[in-house]
């Protein structure tokens, strides 16, 4: 309470001009060291950027650092989906066959409700699963229908964003956070823990050398940039942009996380990410007069508990919430 009474008490002293990447008080106190300062503690290493909607003050602190995207580059994989349908080269009604060889591992996943040949999904419904349950089989099938994670990458340069990349399928990011001998189907994945029961319990482990690799890395300023491309419309059409952040809207991961402070009812639409000592959100929130901002939430290198990296995430989202919705009101 008191760190949130901290920023609270920055939100109705801030100047009316703000450096380009870093928000400043007027006594030079920065807003964003003092949201650190509210998750300190709570996940190892932590980076974060937000921009309210229409505005041109962006917050953050570790904006330009490096972080593992896990889940939240299925933002990537869908604004690339959106753009081809917006090309006429593919349709969200186009039925798409999910053969048993595709199924990947992961909660709440296609391939623990569906164990017989014979599935389809329409690309709709598939961006449906892989936002709001974060599942890898919708994932890495619309990696492939989006022309490759390569193709992903083009499209956030064709976007200008050049701190983002995108490198690997869901199940190739997995298979080698596990050391296994491939994509981490079904079926490689099931023989692994069964040679050895001791994989299971290291998926929320930190594992240093997984997080060093640079493949599918983002930093917070560039994920906000995408957030923001998103919003305006440059990065997609408005009716592709509308049905990706109803979607969004209805994700069902990560209670704990934005939406983990914020009062009852705040509209938020969302991504999360876990692997190892990784926990991510990146979204959009809603402030009770209706402004938005956009924010990335990226922490890695963690040893601390589940809860306690959602909490780091949760402090940072209302500590943002207070500042734009209390300063704002300071200044009317």
């Amino acid at each position: 309470m008191k760190l949130r009474n901290t920023i609270m008490a920055l939100a109705v002293s801030a100047a009316a001009t703000f450096a380009p990447a870093y928000a400043q008080t007027s006594d030079g106190q920065s807003v964003g060291a003092a949201i650190e300062r509210a998750a300190a503690g709570l996940a190892g290493r932590i980076g974060s950027a937000a921009q309210e909607i229409g505005g041109d003050q962006v917050i953050a602190f570790n904006g330009d650092e490096s972080f593992p995207m896990a889940s939240t580059y299925k933002v990537a994989i869908a604004t690339a989906i959106m753009d081809r349908v917006d090309r006429g080269e593919l349709s969200l009604d186009q039925m798409v066959d999910i053969t048993p060889d595709m199924m990947m591992i992961g909660d709440a996943a296609l391939s623990d409700t569906f164990v017989h040949p014979g599935v389809q999904l329409s690309v709709a419904n598939l961006m449906e699963i892989m936002i709001t349950e974060s599942d890898n089989t919708a994932t890495d099938t619309l990696i492939g229908l989006a022309g490759g994670a390569a193709a992903v990458t083009e499209n956030l340069r064709r976007l200008g964003i050049t701190d983002f990349r995108v490198d690997r399928t869901t199940g190739e990011i997995i298979g080698e956070f596990y050391g296994l001998p491939g994509p981490a189907t079904m079926k490689v994945a099931a023989e692994a823990f069964k040679t050895n029961p001791e994989l299971a319990t290291i998926v929320s482990d930190r594992n240093l050398d997984f997080e060093a690799d640079p493949r599918d890395h983002a930093t917070p300023l560039a994920m906000l940039q995408l957030l923001l491309a998103i919003d305006s419309g440059t990065a997609m059409s408005a009716e592709s942009r509308d049905f990706l952040i109803d979607v969004m809207s209805r994700t069902r991961t990560g209670a704990g996380r934005l939406k983990g402070l914020l009062p009852r009812g705040t509209p938020v639409a969302h991504k999360t990410g876990t692997i190892g000592g990784v926990a991510n959100d990146v979204g959009y929130i809603t402030l009770p007069d209706g402004r938005r901002f956009a924010i990335a939430v990226f922490t890695k290198s963690s040893e601390t508990s589940e809860a306690d990296r959602d909490r780091a995430i949760a402090e940072i989202a209302r500590s943002l919430f207070d500042y734009y919705y209390v300063g704002h009101m300071a200044q009317q």
